[in-house]
C-alpha cells in the first residue's frame, strides 16, 4: 500500500486503496460522452488508470480503439474488448503514439508532485503530433464542502467524510460508499490545484491548455507546447 493511502471493504483493494469490487459496480456517468465530443471518431486512445473498465467498455462501444492502462491485475481482469496493460502510469514507455491519452479520476492531484510531474511524463511521450491529452480535475469546492453526501440513482450512497491538510499543500481525503449490502472506505492524498497552479504543472511537463471542455472546468483537453490550438480555446 502506498504511503498516506488505505481502502476497506470486501474483495482486493489496489496499492492506492481502491476497492475492485466498488469500482466494478460504479455507474458510468457522463464522462464517455464528454470524451467522444473532445477527440476524432474512431480515435486510438491510451486509457491511463483504466480501472475495473468503467469508461473503457463505454468508449469501445462509441467506436474507439482503447489501450488500457492500470497498475492493478485485479482491476485489468475485469476489462474486456480492450488491450490491456499492466504498469505504473509513471513507468509506462511503450513504443508507439496515440491519438488521444485520457488522465481521468483526478489523478492529476496526486499528493505527490513528482508522481504528477510522472503522469504528465507519460501522457507528452505517449499523445501523437495532432494529437490530445484530455485531464479530469477535481471541482472548485472539491475540499471545502466537506462532509458532503450524494445518493446516487442506482441505490447507494457516496461520502466525502473529511479533507485534512498534512502538510505541503496536500490534503488526506476520506471518502465512504455504502450499498445496501457492502461499504467500503477509501483514503487518499490528493493536492488541490488552482486554475492557474494546474496550467503551471501543465507546463512544467510541455503541455498546455486547448480547451476546457465543460462548463465546471473539471474536464480539459490539452496538446503539447507548440500545437497549434483549435477554434474555442480556453472556452468553457
Amino acid at each position: 500500500m502506498r504511503e498516506g493511502y488505505e481502502g476497506t471493504g470486501p474483495g482486493a483493494i489496489t496499492p492506492d486503496g481502491c476497492a475492485v469490487e466498488f469500482y466494478s459496480r460504479l455507474p458510468v456517468g457522463d464522462e464517455p460522452d464528454v470524451i467522444a465530443a473532445a477527440v476524432p471518431a474512431g480515435a486510438r486512445i491510451l486509457e491511463l488508470g483504466s480501472g475495473v473498465g468503467r469508461m473503457t467498455h463505454a468508449l469501445l462501444e462509441r467506436g474507439f480503439e482503447v489501450t488500457a492502462v492500470d497498475e492493478s491485475a485485479e482491476m485489468l481482469e475485469r476489462v474486456r474488448g480492450a488491450r490491456t496493460i499492466c504498469s505504473p502510469i509513471e513507468d509506462l514507455a511503450l513504443a508507439e503514439k496515440f491519438d488521444v491519452v485520457l488522465l481521468a479520476s483526478f489523478l492529476v492531484h496526486a499528493g505527490d508532485a513528482e508522481v504528477r510531474r510522472g503522469l504528465l511524463r507519460t501522457c507528452v511521450r505517449h499523445v501523437a503530433e495532432g494529437g490530445c491529452v484530455l485531464i479530469q480535475r477535481e471541482g472548485e469546492d472539491y475540499h471545502s464542502n466537506v462532509p458532503r453526501e450524494r445518493v446516487d440513482p442506482s441505490g447507494f450512497t457516496v461520502r466525502v467524510v473529511s479533507s485534512e491538510p498534512v502538510g505541503d499543500g496536500v490534503n488526506s481525503v476520506r471518502a465512504e460508499y455504502e450499498f445496501p449490502d457492502a461499504v467500503w472506505t477509501h483514503t487518499f492524498r490528493a493536492r488541490p490545484l488552482t486554475t492557474e497552479q494546474f496550467e503551471e504543472a501543465l507546463e512544467e511537463t510541455g503541455l498546455r491548455v486547448d480547451q476546457y471542455l465543460t462548463e465546471d472546468r473539471t474536464w480539459v483537453r490539452a496538446v503539447q507546447a507548440g500545437q497549434p490550438g483549435g477554434p474555442g480555446e480556453r472556452g468553457a
